[in-house]
């Protein structure tokens, strides 16, 4: 009996799969982050990033700011030689796209500034008192009604417009340093009589 289980044993190690050999599994690699010189993460920039950088610069920020913010929600990738070489198409494409964008900005500002005032009606009682107060929303719904694409963002005021009757500066922030001005006349509508 002792025979036969050792005979077993060397039967089943000679035996082996009969195709093919398998490949080595390649080992796997991490996109490991890298680091500068101080310990920063080193990142490319998918979005516009307020005090950190435009899309498609390559930035250095802290690792906790890298981790908890700009990674989590997609407003920046960690660079890989593949996604360095994108980014250089990418980024023709984002300068061409931001002088386009320039150049509609500067037209606008022309139009705005051939505006001589804004006038708008709004609600108000005997005293000139407005029921309720004229800011960046009414603003900018009014010019987007005259064909002038101004987003409520765009408009900076230091308080809303809460008197008829007056003509009021407000500037305007298009984006890319391009600075406006325009003068709003918010004008009383006409009171009807009720009916009796």
């Amino acid at each position: 009996m002792a025979k036969t289980a050792t005979k077993s044993k060397s039967d089943s190690k000679a035996k082996k799969p009969s195709g093919p050999p398998q490949p080595a599994p390649k080992p796997r690699k991490r996109n490991q982050v890298k680091k500068d010189a101080t310990g920063n993460h080193i990142l490319v920039l998918v979005e516009d990033v307020a005090h950190v950088g435009k899309i498609g610069d390559q930035v250095s920020v802290k690792p906790g700011y890298a981790r908890n913010f700009l990674i989590p929600n997609g407003k920046a990738v960690v660079p890989t030689p593949h996604d360095l070489k994108l980014l250089e198409r990418h980024q023709i494409k984002v300068t061409k796209a931001r002088e386009a964008r320039l150049a509609d900005l500067k037209v606008l500002a022309e139009q705005l500034s051939r505006l001589p005032s804004l006038t708008i009606e709004s609600q108000a009682n005997e005293d000139g008192h407005l029921y309720g107060s004229i800011g960046p929303h009414e603003i900018s719904k009014t010019l987007k009604g005259k064909n002038l694409q101004v987003e409520h963002d765009m408009i900076k005021m230091e308080q809303h417009i809460k008197e008829a009757n007056t003509l009021t500066p407000i500037n305007l922030q298009l984006g890319y340093g391009i600075e406006s001005s325009i003068q709003v006349l918010v004008v009383a509508m006409a009171q009807t009589a009720p009916k009796k």
